[in-house]
């Protein structure tokens, strides 16, 4: 059973608050954030807290200064990784591989920083490939700029890119399909495939892909 810590961290942006979720004999570090429509109550970030401590990866879900601050909007992507360099250094403190995550525009941050901040790799749920009906605004560039092995994890009709629109990904880079989920991972009620099984393909993928790429 993982053991469920809270933690505030001063950065430039404001107070960040780190809610880790440990595992007994840890061998990694999974840090994820939010994204600009949420907090770390988002159903996937919880599933991967309830799962990956069993798997031997701690997990730690990052509450970007503004959601701490209450705001309802979130800064400038400047702003946004500023934030999460500064809390870097309180997740290695541990001195175990860190793999930077997030969904949404938490995956973008994630993406930007990771070569600087030396994360061992990226995952990314629910990556923004394009505002909703503009496909010519791309950030394909972000993620493929990220530098270390990637997981994306996509829902099938998600608004911001669906998976068959991502470009050819790099060695190292994988993308998972989540059937059927939109951008928070939610799947229709006329689905083949239910909320529950849809966080399991989602926790299985991350689990799996993890104990590929750490060490």
């Amino acid at each position: 059973m993982s053991r469920k810590t809270t933690e505030t961290v001063l950065t430039p942006a404001g107070d960040a608050r780190i809610t880790w979720h440990r595992a007994p004999d840890a061998r990694a570090v999974l840090a994820v954030s939010h994204g600009a429509g949420g907090g770390i109550e988002a159903r996937d970030l919880q599933a991967l807290a309830g799962v990956l401590p069993g798997r031997g990866v701690s997990v730690a879900l990052v509450e970007q200064p503004w959601r701490v601050a209450g705001k309802k909007v979130a800064p400038a992507p400047r702003t946004l990784d500023t934030g999460w360099r500064a809390l870097w250094p309180a997740l290695e403190k541990a001195g175990l591989p860190v793999v930077a995550g997030g969904r949404s525009a938490g995956a973008r941050v994630a993406c930007r920083t990771a070569r600087e901040l030396g994360a061992s790799a990226v995952l990314a749920l629910s990556f923004p490939l394009h505002p909703p009906g503009k496909p010519e605004k791309s950030r394909a560039e972000e993620l493929l700029g990220a530098g270390v092995p990637t997981l994306v994890v996509q829902g099938g009709r998600d608004p911001f890119g669906r998976p068959g629109e991502f470009p050819a990904l790099p060695a190292g880079t994988e993308l998972v399909e989540v059937p059927y989920g939109d951008h928070g991972f939610g799947v229709p009620k006329t689905a083949d495939i239910g909320e529950t099984e849809a966080l399991a393909v989602i926790s299985g993928a991350v689990a799996d892909w993890l104990a590929r790429v750490l060490p």
